[in-house]
């Protein structure tokens, strides 16, 4: 199994035990809805062209993606939920520890979630992120790349019950997030690897990132 699979598993085995059966049903019966949405299918894919787009950084200011083309032979985007997502947590901290292999292939990750400029910079602090988190407010550029759904209502008040807020999170009552996705780009913004999947709880394994720029 490898390392970010195998810390997914872990995690999902301490969840089972902590949280209500009954809860994990419902978690289970909403992803298997949005799983029977296919939802994915009209996400882009390898061999389409990204849209130009302009994000601000936890900082607040405006950045030009193209600059990042400019710069790198090759763009990792990673679409996350937000920071109140376990699994996105693990994948970012698995993105972050292949960081400097992926400089020396002239390659830059660049994270996106729909979580306002202020909850971003806690994101990067916390997981000690040396890479760029940029807030993709209100799901523009999500959108753009057919990856935003609305959060079950079911799962609501239960995300809820765990301290999750995600109206407060992104500035926004609409529930709205990306479905975890992570491309592959090269210079002329073309994807070259991708990776959407309904299930949250699915992650592209890192290792898989460096296999497919390194051929």
């Amino acid at each position: 199994m490898s390392r970010l699979a195998q810390k997914i598993e872990e995690y999902k085995v301490e969840f089972r035990k902590k949280a209500p059966k009954e809860v994990q049903e419902i978690m289970i019966k909403a992803t298997q809805k949005l799983k029977n949405t296919k939802v994915s299918q009209n996400a882009l894919k390898v061999g389409d062209k990204i849209p130009s787009f302009t994000l601000r950084d936890t900082f607040g200011n405006l950045v030009d993606f193209d600059i990042f083309l400019q710069d790198n032979d090759f763009v990792v985007i990673d679409f996350y939920r937000g920071a109140w997502c376990p699994y996105c947590s693990l994948e970012l901290r698995a993105l972050q520890e292949i960081n400097d292999e992926l400089k020396t292939l002239n390659t830059s990750i660049v994270a996106i979630s729909p979580q306002t400029p202020d909850n971003s910079l806690s994101t990067k602090e916390k997981a000690e992120l040396e890479y760029e988190v940029l807030s993709d407010i209100d799901n523009v550029v999500a959108k753009k790349f057919g990856l935003v759904f609305s959060l079950d209502e079911s799962l609501r008040s239960i995300y809820n019950q765990f301290g999750i807020d995600i109206p407060s999170s992104n500035n926004s009552q609409s529930y709205e997030i990306p479905m975890p996705a992570t491309y592959v780009v090269d210079k002329t913004g073309v994807i070259i690897y991708d990776f959407v999947d309904e299930d949250y709880t699915k992650r592209l394994e890192p290792q898989i990132i460096l296999e497919q720029i390194k051929k």
